[in-house]
């Protein structure tokens, strides 16, 4: 069965039986009615994936993988934040009067920096370490800048990854990472988060020809929407199933070539999916 399931399921429970609820407190996000969105929340949630042994897609719903893949590569290879270039639109009710989410995610990863080996952006810097400096303890992006939050249409809720290379016993190299969110909705994203930082891992080992190794999902505020509670309970007494297996394209070495083409599950059975989910803004 599913590891990535257990790990779901052990995650809804604490936060159930032994989270907080922020009924009554002043909040920010609210229901398409004005109501406003209070929470059961956990702090400091901390999930390991080891994606040498399955890809983290949950089967108690289905997650859509073409649609994470096209909003990570909105993020990490476009660098975009116009909401047209999407191609999706799960990000309307953010966008300016632009069409853009402001200075936000796709917006920082594209802004250059000196570093030490010359001019670069963070996705790109992330790269060329991978390929020359692979032992270093600095290959981390960070999207959460300060100076920009204002013009930002949300704060980033996963704003920094950092990403560590080991050896296996072959003696060949195998890429870890850590994705850092300060805030996770459980019901309608954390799988969703999940499944798009295996898929970026995967690529980025494979264009830096190396193999997959853990990916950690560190969740500063991981919380229960009151109106998903329901859902929740009914979802973690769904049966788990089989992991699906993750094929990526293997002709595919250059990171900006990849498109949502390259990307597939295959044997991804899961149980009905659940419409109609209320998402707080």
């Amino acid at each position: 069965m599913s590891k990535a399931d257990l790990i779901f399921i052990d995650m809804c429970k604490d936060i159930l039986e032994n989270g907080t609820s922020t009924e009554g407190e002043k909040v920010r996000p609210h229901w398409e009615d004005g109501t406003p969105a209070f929470t059961v929340k956990k702090f400091g949630v901390i999930n390991r994936y080891n994606l040498a042994e399955e890809f983290p897609a949950i089967t108690l719903r289905r997650t859509g993988l073409k649609n994470c893949v096209g909003e990570i590569l909105w993020i990490w290879q476009k660098k975009s934040n116009r909401i047209s270039e999407l191609g999706s639109h799960i990000w309307d009710s953010w966008a300016d009067e632009n069409g853009t989410i402001g200075k936000a995610y796709g917006y920082q990863l594209a802004q250059k920096y000196r570093f030490r080996q010359g001019v670069m952006d963070q996705v790109d810097n992330v790269l060329w370490q991978l390929k020359n400096t692979p032992f270093s303890r600095r290959i981390m992006t960070n999207i959460y800048n300060f100076a920009d939050l204002a013009e930002m249409g949300l704060e980033p809720c996963a704003y920094s990854m950092t990403f560590n290379v080991t050896l296996d016993k072959s003696g060949n190299k195998v890429l870890n990472s850590i994705l850092n969110q300060r805030s996770s909705d459980v019901l309608t994203a954390n799988n969703w988060n999940v499944v798009q930082y295996a898929v970026l891992t995967h690529m980025f080992a494979q264009v830096c020809d190396m193999k997959v190794g853990e990916f950690i999902h560190v969740i500063a505020d991981a919380h229960i929407y009151d109106r998903h509670i329901p859902l929740v309970k009914e979802l973690i007494t769904r049966k788990p199933l089989p992991a699906p297996t993750f094929r990526l394209n293997p002709d595919v070495h250059d990171f900006y070539q990849f498109t949502v083409d390259d990307v597939a599950l295959e044997n991804y059975e899961t149980h009905e999916q659940i419409r109609n989910i209320p998402v707080a803004i």
